[in-house]
């Protein structure tokens, strides 16, 4: 089972809820790690959570540890004491702590250190003592109480001596590190102790390196060398001894080499036969390779080379490295970054007969220098068994070039070339050698690459470049990297067949569709976070049904639109009714429409509203004309208003009575008198006009007429307009005043207070009838017409 604390630190960073607990003022997560780091303390807090179990207390000014400070904190796993002043620590101050498994002293001032300080912490694992002032271990095994320990760190630059009993007790160490930089004493078989020590990393002088390198060389599998000078041969013939050796990776990190200690350390390792990894990072080397001695043909062990961020001050002098070229036809691994190269000279490449992979990232190459590499213009050959490419961060600027550089490497199937500069050049047709199966072209600035990618591949990144389209036909491709560009939509318009997985995050898509993705019959991931989705309803059902598909579904998928649900989940986007079922709104809101209009016509109809709105507006004509008889012209004495269906009393018994009576007198009747062409409302409303008296035939047939109301009613505005009688009723026939319509509240009143003409049914009063009514009609003026004529 892998150790708690090993992980712990960055469990600790992750975690975003954090208390704090008062006297201490130290924030603690849930899982109950405390940090009292740089908080000026000078001893432990006391309130801290009995519970806690995690603490880092550096960088403060503690100076001592007592016995009774920590005994609160049983529960703790990882203390952490580093960069404090402590000079002084009780004998049982961590005897509480039974299931700490880290603890953390480095950078202290103490002076001495002592057994008896580790008594009882049987499940401690990693133990850190570097950086503080004490010369050597003491006089009695330091670590056998530890039987869990398996890292171990110890040394500064003032520890001198190594004794035999030091490691006494120490089974197995998974990392030993020793900083004995000026170790002038060291007893043989002190680190040969330990059973196996895993990787060691030794900072040391070279004096007493053979002695201790012959002490590990059996239980070490990683040998790291650090923070050494190695000048002369000499120096370099200290590592001999690792000519056979459980040692499987050597590396020089933060070291010095010269022409000559490079030459004779080449030499040393060419006769190695277990080391299979040689490493050289952080280092510098004085020199332009010009004293290295011509090398043996020897089966040595090294396969793999590493070299990271190697300073050559005057790397544009650098030989050509010839007489190494037999020391490289076994090797499989190259990795040289950061390192300046900016050529590998053609018969160095086809020297690299087994070499598969190779790292040459973060250098200077330019496409020139890359085409010589790869013998391209002295008929290829270059590195004939690699396999995967890695030339990111150089100077290339062709993509062409590149690719015909690299299209005659027949094994060749990883090509990394991200963060070049491509976009700068129009990128056409390519060549790409036959069995590419994965090319990296991220942020290199491209902004169309359709043409220039080859048919077999099978993994494409395209990311972070200036891409608006993609087109491409790749019948083999599976899995499409092509985030952080400018696509507005996924790529439909390309060919990808077999395509599995698709990640196309950070572009400017707004949404896609069932048609979109029916286009890639074998995408089972998609990763389509970081976009500028507008969530309409649509698109927002559409998602969520098709989910099983999208890689960090439902959190990473956000609406930038519309304004009401930007930012929010795309899976909580809550979106108005009308804006989700448009149609159907709209068709119901019509439906209520054509249903309130119906209730209205029908209101309208109930209550005569259309009359009403006639008759006001045939009102508001008269009030606009003057209606005083001395502005009016009178054109007749009466104006007869009656029903079509009382037409033959009214036409041959009245209209003769008061036509032929004497005096005559002058009656207006529609049938006659109405000017043809003319609005029937006009003609009404000026026959009245022009009339002195309105004589209204009453009968169960003029209630019933229309036309007959409009006259009844225009006669109702004159009556109270003009405070005048001008309107006569004639009742032909006896009718219920209640079937007088209603809405002539005010003709009816009339009726109740003034007296109307009845025809009578007898014909010995018709006489009557007619003298009566002609007497109504005509003018004061008139002399009264003799009874007896």
């Amino acid at each position: 089972m892998a150790p708690y604390p090993l992980n712990f630190f960055l469990i600790f960073l992750l975690m975003e809820t954090t208390y704090s607990e008062d006297g201490a003022d130290c924030p603690c997560n849930h899982m109950d790690f405390c940090d009292c780091s740089s908080h000026h303390l000078t001893s432990i807090p006391s309130t801290l959570p009995r519970q806690m179990k995690g603490l880092d207390l550096s960088n403060n000014l503690i100076q001592t540890i007592s016995d009774d400070e920590l005994k609160p904190y049983e529960n703790l796993r990882v203390l952490w004491l580093t960069r404090n002043e402590i000079h002084t620590i009780s004998r049982n101050c961590f005897q509480s702590l039974n299931n700490l498994e880290e603890l953390d002293l480095s950078y202290n001032k103490l002076p001495s250190l002592s057994p008896t300080w580790f008594a009882g912490l049987e499940k401690l694992r990693h133990l850190n003592l570097l950086g503080n002032h004490y010369t050597a271990l003491g006089e009695t095994p330091m670590f056998s109480t530890l039987p869990a320990m398996r890292n171990l760190k110890v040394g500064n630059t003032h520890f001198v001596a190594l004794h035999k009993q030091d490691f006494v007790g120490v089974q197995s160490l998974d990392k030993l590190y020793l900083n004995i930089s000026q170790l002038k004493q060291y007893t043989n078989g002190t680190i040969r102790s330990i059973g196996h020590t895993g990787h060691v990393t030794i900072a040391t002088n070279l004096t007493l390196l053979p002695e201790i390198i012959h002490d590990l060389k059996h239980s070490a599998n990683y040998l790291e060398i650090k923070d050494t000078s190695i000048t002369t041969s000499q120096d370099a013939y200290a590592l001999t001894l690792l000519n056979d050796t459980t040692v499987k990776t050597l590396m020089f990190k933060n070291c010095f080499l010269t022409d000559i200690s490079l030459g004779s350390l080449l030499q040393v390792i060419h006769t190695y036969k277990n080391v299979t990894t040689l490493a050289l990072e952080d280092s510098t080397l004085m020199g332009t390779g010009q004293k290295i001695p011509p090398l043996e043909d020897e089966n040595s062990s090294i396969s793999t080379i590493i070299i990271k961020n190697l300073e050559i001050p005057k790397y544009f002098l650098f030989t050509d490295f010839h007489d190494i070229y037999q020391m490289v036809r076994a090797i499989k691994s190259v990795t040289c970054t950061g390192s300046k190269v900016f050529l590998m000279p053609c018969k160095f490449s086809r020297s690299f007969m087994m070499m598969e992979y190779l790292d040459l990232s973060g250098n200077v190459l330019t496409d020139l220098f890359l085409q010589g590499s790869t013998c391209y213009t002295e008929g290829f050959g270059a590195w004939p068994a690699l396999r995967t490419l890695n030339v990111s961060r150089n100077l290339l600027s062709s993509l062409p070039a590149v690719s015909k550089a690299l299209a005659h490497i027949p094994s060749l199937t990883y090509i990394d070339l991200s963060q070049n500069l491509f976009g700068d050049n129009p990128v056409t047709s390519c060549i790409w050698p036959g069995n590419l199966k994965f090319l990296n072209l991220s942020d290199c600035k491209i902004k169309l690459i359709d043409n220039c990618l080859s048919d077999t591949l099978e993994v494409l990144d395209v990311s972070a470049n200036n891409l608006e389209t993609f087109s491409a036909h790749l019948p083999n491709l599976k899995e499409l990297y092509i985030s952080d560009n400018r696509l507005t939509m996924l790529p439909v318009k390309a060919d990808l067949p077999r395509l599995a997985l698709l990640v196309i995050r950070k572009n400017r898509i707004n949404d896609f569709w069932s048609s979109d993705l029916r286009r890639f019959v074998n995408l089972t991931k998609l990763d389509a976070t970081e976009n500028n989705y507008f969530c309409s309803c649509q698109f927002v059902d559409f998602v969520e049904q098709n989910s099983i598909i999208l890689v960090g579904w439902p959190e990473k998928y956000i609406c930038d639109s519309p304004p009401s649900v930007r930012g929010k989940p795309i899976h909580d986007a809550h979106l108005p009714l009308l804006m989700c079922h448009k149609t159907l709104v709209v068709t119901l809101s019509c439906i209520v429409l054509i249903l309130v209009l119906a209730v209205i016509v029908w209101l309208c109809h109930c209550l005569h509203c259309v009359w009403y709105a006639k008759m006001t507006w045939a009102w508001l004509k008269v009030k606009r004309k003057p209606l005083k008889v001395l502005e009016r012209e009178i054109c007749f004495d009466a104006f007869i208003s009656y029903s079509e269906r009382d037409s033959e009393w009214v036409e041959n018994m009245m209209v003769p009575q008061l036509e032929n009576g004497n005096p005559p007198l002058r009656v207006c009747i529609h049938k006659r008198d109405f000017v043809p062409g003319k609005w029937i409302i006009d003609n009404i409303i000026d026959a009245m006009e022009k009339s002195r008296k309105t004589l209204f035939i009453l009968s169960e047939h003029f209630v019933q007429s229309e036309w007959c109301k409009y006259e009844l009613e225009f006669s109702h505005f004159r009556l109270f307009d003009e405070n005048n009688d001008t309107a006569i009723l004639v009742l032909l026939e006896p009718i219920e005043k209640s079937t007088i319509p209603k809405r002539f509240c005010k003709l009816r009143k009339l009726m109740n207070t003034k007296t109307y003409i009845e025809w009578p049914s007898e014909d010995e009063e018709q006489n009557d009838f007619w003298a009566n009514l002609k007497t109504a009609v005509q003018p004061d003026e008139y002399p009264d017409e003799d009874p007896e004529a």
